[in-house]
């Protein structure tokens, strides 16, 4: 079934194959302080996460950013300036009751693990982790955004234990389409590598672009599901692909002008998702032959689509990120804390990370 665009979502998941390999131990603060503070600022939710280490349990609150009827997302500078008016309540609602301190802050700052992967949007959860850990004394720990989705994946996945193996990832999302070869990484949990990816508008992109066509709203990837649901459309796809990277945007123009011809929504849909599906098909296969063995993960918001996942399964052995760890959230960036805390990787003090803060001119906002 599909899912409901939730402007704001609160709740608590347990995971049963717990979060840590067994030969990593906790450190005294862990113990003391169970629960691990993540924040991520992407550019369409304002998210918050607890991680307590010891059950596996995570808590998350998180609210969409407001986008404007018939638009397509926000400015970098309105995505910043809304996330510094979401990020108290976010905040409220995942602390409400909370009596005990977190052991440690850890925020995404950046879009990618590179070193010029940069959005001024996780400016805002930066800004306010660094606070929170300064007037705390706590440490501060800093990921990728891409990180914190495999991460969730991994979690909400229970496959907790490709923390120390290689392993094969998709991110698929508003603003992303990569496969990844992801190695273990002592500094950084992973480090993903880009196996193949869009040279031009990422799956989430094009779904939004049909939904605006369809006078949905954003992000149309839930209702563009229901429609597909009630749709058929059975042709084969041929996908454009140069060497091992996808084109999608000429499905934009073959949907426009499928709808003018008289397609209906229900089934126009349906083209889009299994178009998709058969990119990701092949994508899959050749990331596979050149690394064969290798568990396949499948992570970001558009992979919460059940048909997608149903493709897919059909034709991999692979894991899924839960629907509602699919889409932005912080509870992998908490995990991630959480994993450098324990393997005692010195967290940045509040005092070091902000003098190592971008100023403005140096950043190039």
């Amino acid at each position: 079934a599909g899912m409901t665009t939730r402007l704001m979502s609160t709740g608590c998941w347990a995971d049963t194959p717990g979060a840590l390999p067994p030969r990593q131990r906790a450190r005294k603060q862990t113990l003391d302080r169970p629960y691990f503070l993540g924040i991520d600022t992407s550019n369409y939710t304002t998210s918050a996460a607890k991680y307590d280490a010891r059950s596996s349990t995570v808590c998350h609150s998180r609210k969409i950013l407001p986008v404007g009827k018939g638009e397509l997302g926000l400015r970098q500078s309105d995505a910043l300036f809304h996330h510094i008016r979401q990020l108290p309540e976010v905040l409220e609602r995942l602390m409400e009751g909370e009596g005990e301190r977190p052991a440690a802050v850890c925020v995404s700052d950046r879009p990618r693990s590179l070193p010029d992967s940069y959005m001024p949007c996780f400016l805002a959860g930066k800004t306010v982790g660094q606070a929170v850990a300064q007037t705390m004394g706590l440490p501060f720990y800093t990921t990728s955004h891409q990180n914190g989705h495999i991460a969730a994946a991994l979690w909400s996945a229970g496959r907790m234990e490709l923390l120390d193996r290689p392993f094969l990832a998709f991110h698929v999302s508003g603003g992303t389409f990569e496969a990844l070869r992801v190695a273990p990484s002592r500094e950084e949990v992973f480090a993903p590598a880009i196996q193949a990816k869009t040279l031009d508008i990422s799956a989430g992109q094009l779904i939004d672009r049909v939904g605006q066509m369809l006078d949905l709203g954003f992000p149309a990837g839930p209702q563009v599901e229901q429609l597909a649901l009630r749709g058929r459309w059975g042709k084969k796809q041929t996908p454009a692909f140069r060497g091992r990277d996808c084109c999608l945007s000429g499905m934009e123009n073959k949907a426009r002008q499928l709808l003018e011809g008289g397609t209906s929504p229900e089934d126009l849909c349906r083209f889009v998702l299994e178009h998709i599906a058969a990119v990701l098909c092949r994508m899959a296969e050749e990331a596979l032959a050149e690394s064969p063995g290798l568990p396949l993960v499948f992570s970001g918001g558009v992979m919460s689509n059940s048909i997608l996942r149903q493709e897919l399964e059909g034709r991999f052995a692979c894991s899924f990120a839960s629907p509602e760890f699919s889409a932005d959230n912080a509870a992998g960036t908490a995990i991630i804390g959480s994993i450098l805390h324990h393997r005692g990787r010195e967290g940045t003090e509040w005092q070091q990370a902000s003098r190592s803060s971008p100023s403005p001119s140096s950043a190039g906002m």
